[in-house]
C-alpha cells in the first residue's frame, strides 16, 4: 500500500530557494558582511594607465606619506611564486616586474587603515614606463604577429576539400562577436585572516575554492593544507569568479601574513570591470557548401578570439567554441580551427556557456546564410540539417549524438508558438509598414554537458547525521544564487525520506571537502548531487545493517518512510531511530564521491567523448524595429527547454528565464568598447547597458519539456540547466536579422554583428537600402 504521509521538499517538486527570503530582506550574509576583527586593514590596487609598456619603476613617496597608509605590496613582496595562472603556464603575475601588458593591469596594492584611504593613496603613485605598440583585437594581433596564448585546436572529419570542389552552392563570410561583462551584483572581494605558523583563512566570493586555495598557497610558498578558503554564498558569478578571484585572494593573504593583521580587498565597480576578464570576443570566418535543398555538405570555420595578455581559461573556452560550432546540425565534412590570440587587454575568462555560445551562433549564421541564398524559411533549413537518421549522428569531434530530442521539441514549440501563422502575418505586415518592421525566428540549441578537462568531472560531499536526527550537508559546489544548495538538499531529504527543514546546508570550505572542481560548466548539481547521494547511501547501508541485526529481520524489511523508519513490524520516528543507532555506535557520517562515467578526450587527435550527455532547447522570438532610429523591442518569446526530469521545476524555470535574458543582452545591448589607447570605456553601469526589466519580452512564455528524462544515469535523471538556455537568446538576434532583411525583400542576409545595438541595426538597414 502506498504511504500517504509526505515529506516536504523532496526531489522533482517546486521549492523556494533556501536563501530567497534572506536575499530579498537583506538578511543574507556575504563576504563583506563578515564581522571584522580589531585592526583589520584594507587593500586597494594601483593599476596601469597604458596598454603596453616596459615598467621602469614606481615612485611610492606620496603614497607612503599619506596618513593611514601602512605599506605597499609589489612583486618583491610575494614570498612564494609570483604567478596566479589557473593553467600553470606561469604567464599571469600577481604584480608585473618588467612589462605592463594591458590598460588596468594591477601593478601594486596599497595597504591602509581604511578602504577609502587605500583607494585615494593608490592614485598618488608615479609610474615610470616606456610605451610599446599594442594590439587590442584578434585581427590586429594576428596582423602584428602576436602569438597564441595557448595551443590552438583543430577538429576535422570527412573530406572538406573535395566536398567544396563538388558543391553547387557556396557562401563565405565573417561574423564579429563582442564580449560581455559578468555584471554580478556582488563584485570581487577577499578577506584574509592570518593564523599561527603558515596558516591563513580566506573568505571570498569565488566559484572555485580549491583553486583559490592552491593559488594562495602558491604565492605564499606554503602547502595547501595551510590555507582554508570559505564561501558561504556569492552575489552572482556567471564564470567571472572562477579564476579571477585568485588575484584578490592572493593580495589579501600576502598582506595578512606580512602585517599579521586581517586584510580585506574590495575594488570599486569601475576597477572590477577594468582589471578582471570577460567573455571572449570572437572573429569567425566561415565557408559553407550546400545543395539546392539547403542541406549542408561541408563547413570550414576559423575562430579567432581576443584572449588578453595571458592564457587564463582561453584554451578550454576556445576549444568549447569549436565543440559547439555545429550546434544542432550535422556537417558531413568539416574542418574547424581555433586561434586563441594574445592581445594587450585584460585576460578574458569563463562566462556562462564557456565559448559554447560563440560556437552556436556561428552555426546559426551559417543556417541563416543558406536560408537567404535558397529563399527558404530558416526553420526549414534548420530542420533539414538536424542530427538524426542513418550516418548523420557524428559530431566534428567524433562523438555520436545518441539522445537527440530536437525533432519533437522544436515541433512542439513550432505549434505552441504558432510560428508558421505568425511568420506569414509578419511578412504581410512588413509589406504595408514602411517604418516599423517585424521579424521572427525559432532557434534550437544542443549543448554538451561535462568539463572538457576530464579530471574536473569529480565531486565530493560530506554528510553528518547528528544523534538528534538533524542532518548537516556540505559539498564542494558553491552557491551563487542558482539554487544549487537547495537542489542538493532536496536530494538528501528524499534519500533519507525526511523533511527538507531537517537539513542544514553549510558554507563551502576547503576544510571539509578537498580538491573540488569549480562550480561551472553547468555541472554543479550533476556532480555534487551525486556525491551527496553517495554519502547518504553509505550511511543508510550502515543503518540498515544495524536495524536488521538489532531487530533480527532481513535487510529488505528495513524501509525508510516519510520521517520514520519501518523495521519489520516496528515503526520508529526518524530521530528516535537515529538515537538508537548512535547508542549502538553506528557511524553516522560519510564522505561521498562521484566521478562522471564514460567521458574521455584526446585533444591532440581531436577525438573522443568529451560530453556525458546533451541538453536541448528552443526559443521563438518576435521583434519590432524602427527603421528610422534602429531602436527595437522584443514583442514575444516562447521557450521550450529540456532539463530532463527536473529536480526543482521552479528553480529550473528561473534559470531558463535568466539565461535567456542574459544571452539576449550579450547579443543586443551589452557593448564593450576600448579606445585607441587600450582603455576600456564601458567600465560602469552608466556606460555598459545590461537588459532591464523593461527590456524583457512583452509576452514571455517559458515551459520545460516535462516529458524528457535523461537517458544517462544522472542525479534523478535530471539535466543541467545553468548554461544551455543562454543560447536561446540567439533567437532575438535572428529575429532582428529578419526584420532588417525585410527592407530589401529578404534577398540578402543582413550579417548583423553582435551586439546588434540600435546603431548597428540602423546601419544594417541603411546598407541594405543602399544596395537595393
Amino acid at each position: 500500500m502506498k504511504d500517504t504521509v509526505s515529506i516536504t521538499g523532496s526531489a522533482h517538486t517546486d521549492r523556494i530557494h533556501d536563501s530567497a527570503i534572506k536575499h530579498v530582506t537583506g538578511a543574507a550574509d556575504y563576504t563583506d558582511d563578515i564581522a571584522q576583527p580589531e585592526g583589520t586593514l584594507h587593500a586597494y590596487l594601483g593599476v596601469s594607465d597604458v596598454a603596453h609598456a616596459r615598467l621602469l619603476g614606481i615612485d611610492f613617496a606620496e603614497v607612503l606619506a599619506t596618513p593611514g597608509v601602512i605599506g605597499i605590496l609589489t612583486a618583491e613582496d610575494v614570498p612564494g611564486v609570483n604567478d596566479i595562472s589557473p593553467t600553470g603556464l606561469n604567464d599571469e603575475p600577481v604584480f608585473p616586474t618588467d612589462l605592463i601588458q594591458f590598460h588596468g593591469q594591477p601593478l601594486f596594492a596599497v595597504i591602509a587603515e581604511s578602504r577609502d584611504i587605500a583607494r585615494r593613496a593608490a592614485a598618488r603613485a608615479r609610474v615610470d614606463y616606456e610605451t610599446l605598440p599594442h594590439a587590442l583585437d584578434p585581427v590586429a594581433a594576428m596582423d602584428a604577429g602576436y602569438p597564441h596564448v595557448t595551443a590552438p585546436l583543430k577538429l576535422e572529419r570527412g573530406a572538406v576539400g573535395p566536398a567544396f570542389a563538388a558543391a553547387k552552392h557556396r557562401v563565405s563570410g565573417r561574423l564579429t562577436l563582442g564580449g560581455q561583462d559578468h555584471m554580478y551584483l556582488e563584485g570581487h572581494i577577499a578577506f584574509a585572516i592570518p593564523g599561527e605558523d603558515d596558516d591563513v583563512i580566506v573568505h571570498c566570493s569565488t566559484q572555485h575554492p580549491s583553486e583559490a586555495q592552491h593559488m594562495v598557497a602558491h604565492v605564499l610558498g606554503v602547502p595547501s593544507n595551510a590555507v582554508v578558503v570559505n564561501v558561504r554564498r556569492m552575489g552572482g558569478g556567471f564564470g567571472g569568479k572562477e579564476s579571477q578571484m585568485n588575484l584578490f585572494c592572493a593580495v589579501a593573504a600576502i598582506a595578512a601574513k606580512k602585517w599579521n593583521r586581517a586584510v580585506k580587498i574590495r575594488p570599486d565597480r569601475d576597477q572590477d570591470m577594468i582589471a578582471t576578464g570577460k567573455r571572449h570576443d570572437f572573429v569567425i570566418d566561415y565557408d559553407v557548401a550546400f545543395d539546392d535543398a539547403g542541406r549542408i555538405q561541408a563547413v570550414q570555420g576559423s575562430f579567432a578570439a581576443r584572449c588578453g595578455f595571458s592564457a587564463d581559461l582561453s584554451g578550454p573556452v576556445t576549444d568549447r567554441a569549436l565543440f559547439h560550432a555545429d550546434n544542432a546540425y550535422f556537417y558531413p565534412n568539416v574542418r574547424l580551427d581555433s586561434h586563441p590570440m594574445k592581445t594587450n587587454t585584460v585576460s578574458n575568462t569563463a562566462f556562462r556557456g564557456f565559448g559554447g555560445p560563440q560556437g552556436v551562433i556561428a552555426a546559426e549564421r551559417i543556417i541563416e546564410e543558406i536560408a537567404y541564398a535558397t529563399g527558404q524559411d530558416p526553420l526549414d533549413v534548420r530542420k533539414a540539417n538536424f542530427y538524426g537518421g542513418e550516418g548523420r549522428n557524428l559530431t566534428p569531434y567524433h562523438q555520436e549524438v545518441e539522445d537527440n530530442i530536437l525533432d519533437r521539441l522544436v515541433s512542439e514549440l513550432e505549434e505552441s508558438s504558432a510560428y508558421r501563422r505568425r511568420r506569414q502575418e509578419i511578412i504581410a505586415h512588413n509589406q504595408t509598414s514602411p517604418v516599423l518592421k517585424k521579424g521572427i525566428a525559432l532557434t534550437p540549441v544542443k549543448f554538451g554537458i561535462s568539463f572538457t578537462a576530464t579530471w574536473y568531472n569529480q565531486a565530493g560531499a560530506l554528510v553528518h547525521v547528528y544523534n538528534d536526527g538533524s542532518i548537516h550537508l556540505n559539498h564542494g559546489g558553491t552557491e551563487m544564487g542558482q539554487g544549487l544548495n537547495t537542489k542538493v538538499a532536496q536530494v538528501v531529504a528524499e534519500a533519507f525520506q525526511v523533511d527538507f527543514e531537517r537539513i542544514k546546508i553549510t558554507r563551502t570550505t576547503t576544510e571539509k571537502v578537498p580538491n573540488t572542481s569549480a562550480t561551472a560548466a553547468s555541472s554543479g548539481t550533476d556532480l555534487n548531487g551525486m556525491a551527496a547521494l553517495n554519502a547518504v547511501e553509505q550511511i543508510k547501508a550502515r543503518l540498515v545493517a544495524f536495524a536488521a541485526e538489532k531487530w533480527n529481520v532481513a535487510p529488505e524489511e528495513v524501509r525508510f518512510l516519510p520521517n520514520r523508519v519501518q523495521v519489520g513490524d516496528t515503526e520508529l520516528p526518524f530521530d528516535a531511530f537515529i538515537k538508537q543507532a548512535y547508542l549502538a555506535r553506528v557511524q553516522l557520517s560519510a564522505a561521498g564521491f562521484y566521478k562522471t562515467p564514460k567521458i574521455h578526450w584526446d585533444r591532440a587527435r581531436g577525438m573522443g567523448r568529451p560530453f556525458y550527455y546533451y541538453a536541448y532547447g528552443a526559443a521563438c522570438s518576435e521583434v519590432t524595429i524602427d527603421t528610422l532610429t534602429g531602436e527595437y523591442r522584443v514583442e514575444r518569446t516562447d521557450i521550450l527547454h529540456d532539463v530532463g526530469r527536473s529536480l526543482n521545476p521552479a528553480l529550473d524555470k528561473g534559470q531558463v528565464e535568466g539565461a535567456f535574458i542574459q544571452g539576449m543582452g550579450w547579443l543586443t545591448t551589452e557593448e564593450l568598447w576600448w579606445d585607441d589607447k587600450g582603455q576600456l570605456r564601458t567600465h560602469a553601469p552608466s556606460t555598459y547597458k545590461i537588459p532591464l526589466a523593461s527590456d524583457r519580452p512583452r509576452v514571455f512564455n517559458v515551459n520545460l519539456a516535462d516529458w524528457s528524462e535523461n537517458r544517462e544515469l544522472t542525479i534523478k535523471r535530471s539535466k543541467a540547466v545553468g548554461e544551455p538556455p543562454f543560447m536561446l537568446g540567439i533567437s532575438v538576434l535572428e529575429a532582428l536579422s529578419m526584420a532588417v532583411a525585410s527592407v530589401a525583400d529578404y534577398r540578402t542576409c543582413p550579417r548583423l554583428d553582435a551586439p546588434a545595438t540600435p546603431e548597428r541595426v540602423l546601419m544594417a538597414v541603411e546598407r541594405l537600402r543602399g544596395e537595393g
